[in-house]
Parts: C-alpha cells; sequence; structure tokens
C-alpha cells in the first residue's frame, strides 16, 4: 500500500505558534498520513506564502498535489462534523445539564453514601441553575442584551436583565445548601414563573425564531424547548423546597 502523504504549512513563530497548525498535523497524523511539515517562521516568509498561494489564512494542508485548505475544510475532507459561525446547537446547554447531574450524583454520595435519593435531584437542579447563572455572569452586559429580545420583564425594566443572572445564582447557591429557602424559593419562583411565560409566548404564540440567552449572551441554543424546560424546573423546584420548608 502506498503511503499516504499531506504536506502542511503552518506559522511556528518566536511569537505564535498557531493552534490550528498542531490540530492539522495532529488530525492528519490520526488518520494516518505522513505529514511533511513546512513551518512559517517569520511574518515576512507567512506573507510570501499566502501570496504565492492565493490564500488569506494559515495552516494550509495539501493531499496529492490537491489543497485541502485549513483545519475547518480539512476535518470537511474527512467527513468530520464542522459547526458553522452562528449555526444553533444545542450543545451547551445540554453539557451543562450533564455535567450538573453528574455532580449531583457525586455530592449525594459524599453526603449520603447513596444517589438514590430525592435530595440528588434536588441537588442536580440547583446545580443546574448554579452553573447557568456562572454562564450568565460571564457578560451580564452581553446576556442582557439578548434577554431583552423575548423577556416581558425585561422588556419593561430593562434592569431585570442585569439582576436575573444574580437571582439565578443565589437561589441555585442556598438551595444547594438547603438554607434560607424562605429567600430562595420565592426568587427562583419568580424568575421562572416570567422566564417560563415570555418563553411561551415568543415561541408557541408569537412564532418568533429567537436564540436563547440561558447559556449567556453569545449563546447559538435556539429558544424553544430547553429554555422552557430551565424555567419550569425552577418554578418545581421552588414550590417543592419552599413547601417543604413551611410544612418542617
Amino acid at each position: 500500500m502506498a503511503e499516504k502523504i499531506a504536506k502542511l504549512y503552518r506559522m511556528v513563530m518566536p511569537d505564535h505558534l498557531c493552534p490550528f497548525g498542531l490540530k492539522s498535523k495532529d488530525l492528519l497524523r490520526r488518520h494516518g498520513y505522513s505529514v511533511e511539515d513546512h513551518p512559517l517562521t517569520t511574518r515576512e516568509e507567512t506573507d510570501a506564502f499566502m501570496e504565492q498561494e492565493g490564500v488569506e489564512t494559515t495552516p494550509q494542508t495539501y493531499i496529492n498535489g490537491e489543497r485541502i485548505g485549513g483545519y475547518e475544510e480539512l476535518r470537511e475532507w474527512f467527513s468530520k462534523a464542522v459547526t458553522k459561525k452562528g449555526e444553533t446547537s444545542y450543545q451547551p446547554v445540554i453539557t451543562i445539564f450533564a455535567v450538573s447531574f453528574l455532580m449531583a450524583l457525586a455530592v449525594a454520595w459524599a453526603a449520603l453514601g447513596t444517589v438514590l435519593a430525592v435530595r440528588t435531584i434536588e441537588w442536580f437542579i440547583a446545580i443546574a441553575m448554579t452553573l447557568l447563572a456562572v454562564q450568565k455572569l460571564q457578560d451580564v452586559e452581553s446576556f442582557s442584551t439578548m434577554f431583552l429580545n423575548y423577556d416581558l420583564l425585561a422588556q419593561r425594566w430593562v434592569r431585570y436583565g442585569y439582576l436575573y443572572p444574580f437571582g439565578e445564582a443565589l437561589a441555585g447557591v442556598l438551595m444547594i445548601a438547603g438554607a434560607l429557602i424562605w429567600i430562595a424559593a420565592p426568587v427562583a419562583l419568580f424568575i421562572g414563573t416570567i422566564g417560563a411565560v415570555s418563553v411561551f409566548k415568543a415561541v408557541y404564540i408569537d412564532k418568533r425564531e429567537l436564540k436563547c440567552a440561558c447559556v449567556g449572551g453569545n449563546s447559538n441554543v435556539p429558544l424553544g424547548f430547553v429554555s422552557l424546560t430551565e424555567n419550569l424546573m425552577m418554578m418545581v423546584m421552588a414550590l417543592w423546597m419552599g413547601g417543604r420548608a413551611l410544612l418542617g
């Protein structure tokens, strides 16, 4: 069998080692290619290469004399999934819920010696609320801007968009601790109810296609079922823990 050979031109400068060049090299090797590595070690050398080849970026991969392109094009050439800029995806929120569930299992095992407990579900929802709040708090300005597209209260009182993630974080942390539920439950019920009504109206009544601010202001998560589920979970959690606290 003939050896599979690829040529790779990538930036390897003292002040910049191109990460996509390294990824391209690794991808080629994992697919059984012997890589003829051509490091571009200066800005002048890089500019000359791009001008000669008529390209605007590096790295550039060549297989059998054919220019494949950069890292994303190479992934497509190997029939691997490539996320397009602006493409909607549920991956961020699914990741948060999955990690929250695993964390809840870990906390339950450490605290109770078992994962088969009602408290495990409570921890799961509370941890998910907290992690979702962290995503929003990374850039409150961007979150509030996206939030204004659909939240009914924020559209009437803009400051609510800035306060929302702090309220969600506060409620989540208190519910994890099982402390001050008389504060956590009303906060979670309030923001969860407003959120559920807002999402339902925007998606199912007005039929608007929007992106959800649930994982931050730069989210590509589509507004819809997942967003509604997040708010309903907060509402149920608030009613459950609030009711349990009232009944002692």
